[in-house]
């Protein structure tokens, strides 16, 4: 059996973050070409019944929308948060939060013409927006789980288009 420094260093070699020497590096994207790039991301904010029937009369104002215009914010500054992101220019992102009987749904969309991806920024989106569900409700309730926050899709680049596999669909 291999030694975890020999099971690693494939691994590390195939992740572009990393030089030949081991280090975390931002890629360098000149060479690539400028394309259009989408990326869809969702998550989910588990929330019980009675935080549920409290959304509307939350005296923060309505939870959903600033959810919404923070995962709008969050998307513009992802490269502040992510060490190694590039920072781009976002041509566009949305945020659509609907209640179920469970909890939050949300689903972030970025769009950007550019040499890298967007998955960053919608993953960004989705996940502080679910934070912020969790800031304007957990006086109610501080037992709010965050999860599945995930990638759904994406478009553009040289990796082209990834689509989610959705359980018992082929």
């Amino acid at each position: 059996m291999a030694n975890s420094k020999e099971q690693t260093k494939p691994a590390r070699a195939r992740l572009s973050h990393y030089g030949e020497d081991g280090r975390a590096r931002m890629v360098d994207v000149s060479a690539k070409a400028v394309t259009e790039r989408t990326a869809r991301a969702s998550a989910f904010v588990r929330l019980s019944r009675a935080v549920l029937r409290a959304l509307p009369r939350n005296p923060k104002g309505n939870p959903l929308e600033v959810a919404r215009l923070a995962g709008i914010q969050a998307a513009k500054r992802t490269s502040e948060l992510i060490p190694l992101c590039h920072p781009l220019a976002l041509t566009h992102v949305d945020l659509e939060l609907r209640t179920t009987a469970q909890g939050v749904a949300i689903e972030a969309s970025a769009t950007t013409c550019a040499q890298t991806g967007v998955e960053m920024e919608a993953m960004t989106a989705a996940a502080v927006a679910a934070l912020t569900v969790y800031d304007m409700t957990k006086a109610l309730d501080k037992s709010i789980v965050i999860s599945e926050v995930r990638l759904e899709e994406k478009s553009g680049g040289k990796s082209g288009r990834y689509q989610r596999k959705v359980a018992g669909k082929k």
